[in-house]
Order: structure tokens, then sequence, then C-alpha cells
């Protein structure tokens, strides 16, 4: 390989070239070389932008909102289940049939509303009523009844035939092939007592089996029948 030479006065050109080449990228003296990357303030700490600070605040009111949100959820169901509760202690109560003892009136299944503020409230329960009571041999267990006399009245049956303080009940709501035909008392009945029977008299335990009611097992008074719908019916 051959390298031409350069007159001496050319060198001295180039080298004054490369001088001035060089003395170019220099910083001149006073000026400060720009800084290229984040800029952290005095003292280390970071400062959001106005965006980040709204972006914040708008997390923060949806948080808020939310849970402001789920209190009143919360509160809504307490208070429904408060007022399930007050409904079935003192209002009404949904009760099944279960049993033919009620026939004609009532049929096996039937959905009923019993009203328990009736006697609470607005008086106490009357012969002619259609009752729902505890069975006073086991008070787990519920029966649907009608009440044919109260306490003082004498009760007498006799072939069937229903007598209250000797005068006759016509008992209109019980058809002669589910009457009964035996004899049974009289019976005076007791205070704060009911003497109560089923309308299918010769297909019901009550009264005249296992005795008397007393007031407070009385629950409430049959206010509806609901289903069947073809046979609602308001007693």
């Amino acid at each position: 390989m051959v390298q031409s030479e350069l007159h001496p006065e050319d060198e001295r050109r180039r080298g004054d070239e490369n001088s001035s080449e060089s003395s170019s990228n220099e910083t001149p003296e006073g000026i400060s070389e720009p800084v290229v990357g984040d800029i952290t303030p005095l003292g280390g700490e970071v400062v959001s932008s106005p965006l980040e600070e709204e972006r914040a605040v708008r997390r923060a009111a949806l948080r808020a909102r939310a849970g402001e949100e789920l209190l009143a959820w919360i509160k809504t169901f307490a208070s429904a289940a408060v007022y399930a509760t007050l409904i079935v202690t003192f209002g009404f109560q949904v009760a099944r049939v279960e049993g033919k003892s009620m026939e004609p009136t009532l049929q096996d299944q039937d959905r009923l509303i019993v009203n328990k503020a009736a006697y609470r409230f607005f008086g106490e329960p009357k012969p002619g009523d259609i009752v729902m009571l505890f069975y006073p041999r086991d008070p787990d267990k519920s029966f649907v009844k009608r009440i044919v006399a109260e306490e003082g009245d004498t009760v007498r049956i006799e072939e069937g035939q229903v007598y209250v303080n000797e005068e006759l009940q016509p008992d209109l709501f019980v058809p002669p092939e589910f009457r009964s035909y035996e004899n049974h008392g009289p019976e005076v009945v007791q205070e704060s007592y009911y003497f109560v029977m089923g309308d299918h008299r010769n297909n019901s335990s009550d009264s005249r089996h296992w005795g008397q009611v007393p007031q407070k097992y009385i629950i409430g008074r049959v206010q509806l029948r609901w289903w069947p719908l073809s046979d609602a019916t308001l007693f």
C-alpha cells in the first residue's frame, strides 16, 4: 500500500482545520450545557401535574360515592328485614291448609292470609270466626278451625246438631253429608277459652276430642284465601 506524502504547507493547513473543528465543539465559558432527562425540584420532591391531581380527586370521589351507595343498600335491606319481622310477628302470616277438616269451606292445600293484628289491636275472637290456633296438646303444631262458643257459653251437641246456650246453631256452612251424628256435652266454656270445631264435622279433630282452646293459643283470624286464585275468598 502506498500513501502519498503532503507538502509541509499542506500539513500545516490541515492541522489548522482540525484545530478549528475541535474548538467548535467545545462549550464556551460561562454557558451551561443543557441537561436531558427528568428534572427533580430542589429538596427531592416530585411535583404532580394538574392532570394527575384531577384524576386523584375523581378516584377519591368515586370511592366515596361507592361507599355511600353500599351503606344505603345495607340500610335498605336492614329496614326491609325489620319491617318483614314486624309484619310476620304483629301483622299477617301466610299459611297453608293441610287436611280436610275444614271442608267444604277450605280445601286441602289452600293458601291463606292470617290476620294476626285483628285480635291484638282490634278486638277479641268471636263465634263464627275462622281462626288459626296452636294445637293445645302440642303447641308446635297449628290448626285452622271455626269458633263455635266463647267463655261462659254452654255447648251441647245432640245427633250432630250444635246447641249454644240451648239455641240451635243453623250451621248453614255445613252440608248434610259433612255433618256428624254424635252427642256431646253439655259443656261450659271456661274463662279465656274457646270451643272450636271443623266445618267437616264427621272428619275433624277439634274441641270435642282434645278440649277447649286458651285464648293465648289463638294466632289470628283467617282473613283471605288467595290460592287457588279461582277460589279467592275474603272471610
